[in-house]
């Protein structure tokens, strides 16, 4: 039950975001020239939706902390990176079906991709930003005791992650703060993969993305690990 209302909640508000904005934005973006804006924004709500997923996937860890589970799993005779990477890929292939729905769903309200082929390259983006955003939920659940604590935080750094990706505006021609923040925010190069390789709209090219969202990765994973492999239970 739980595992259904979580689903049905992280699939509401990217419909929400593209139905609303998609069509409701659409006509002004038009008037100014720039096209399809579903087009633009579809990319970026199907990496929120992974992004959303991914993230709030290291709740997981406080609960098996609570309940004992944890203790259980660090007893196995394997090392601790080794269950971290199971735990990041199982949360990030749950996050890349996420996603994967919602383009479906992009693509029922309107979005096409320049062509269907190119979905295949496509996935690979999904899935680093599936595993990348796994393994930051991951690493901040193992600093973590408390549920609540985890929600505030995830709160505070999803959404500005979210809105200063490019994800639902051009990233051209931002004040300099801003612009700096969406230079290093890892999202940017996701939503800027995504929706090169999907409608040919990026600004940089292809394997740059896919350089820096491997970079970020291997940061994660390894900050991930070491702050997992300090937890006491």
């Amino acid at each position: 039950m739980r595992s259904k209302a979580r689903l049905i909640g992280s699939l509401g508000q990217p419909v929400l975001f593209l139905v609303a904005l998609g069509y409701g934005f659409g006509p002004m973006y038009a008037r100014a020239g720039e096209g399809d804006y579903l087009q633009f924004l579809a990319p970026g709500i199907i990496l929120m939706s992974i992004l959303f997923t991914g993230m709030f996937n290291g709740i997981e860890i406080i609960w098996d902390k609570q309940f004992g589970f944890l203790k259980e799993t660090l007893a196995a005779p394997v090392s601790r990176f080794s269950i971290v990477l199971g735990r990041t890929l199982g949360g990030a292939s749950v996050a890349l079906m996420q996603g994967l729905i919602v383009m479906g769903i992009a693509m029922i309200v309107g979005f096409r991709p320049d062509s269907f082929i190119l979905i295949i390259p496509a996935i690979l983006i999904m899935f680093l930003v599936a595993l990348i955003f796994t393994a930051l939920g991951t690493a901040i659940a193992s600093t973590l005791e408390d549920m609540h604590g985890f929600q505030l935080i995830m709160n505070f750094l999803i959404m500005p992650t979210f809105f200063l990706s490019g994800a639902i505006f051009p990233l051209e021609g931002l004040p300099g703060a801003i612009s700096v923040i969406t230079k290093i925010n890892p999202l940017s190069y996701g939503v800027d993969g995504l929706r090169q390789t999907l409608t040919g709209l990026g600004i940089h090219s292809y394997d740059l993305n896919l350089l820096i969202l491997l970079f970020t990765l291997i940061i994660f994973l390894s900050i991930g690990s070491y702050l997992f492999s300090r937890i006491e239970v």
